[in-house]
């Protein structure tokens, strides 16, 4: 078994963290592993940002913009070389 050491740990995440051992009879470092256990079982779709996006929008807040009607190609312009150059 690997471990693993977790610096920086926020004050009220450990008050936290031990608040919810002791809910569950362990200790911290056990509610820890339950924690990574299932999270990392989970098996979550990779996340669409831009499907995610559409989500939070509401059909209100969308904007249907009607697109110009394309018009055709204009000729592309000629250059002609001055003979005294």
């Amino acid at each position: 078994m690997a471990s693993i050491t977790i610096r920086n740990l926020d004050d009220d995440i450990k008050r936290r963290l031990r608040v919810r051992a002791a809910m569950h009879g362990r200790s911290m470092e056990e509610e820890a592993r339950d924690i990574l256990r299932r999270v990392m079982t989970e098996s979550t779709p990779p996340r669409n940002l831009a499907a995610a996006i559409r989500s939070r929008l509401t059909p209100a807040a969308r904007a249907d913009v009607p697109l110009p009607a394309r018009e055709p190609m204009r000729q592309p312009p000629t250059f002609h070389r001055d003979s005294e150059a």
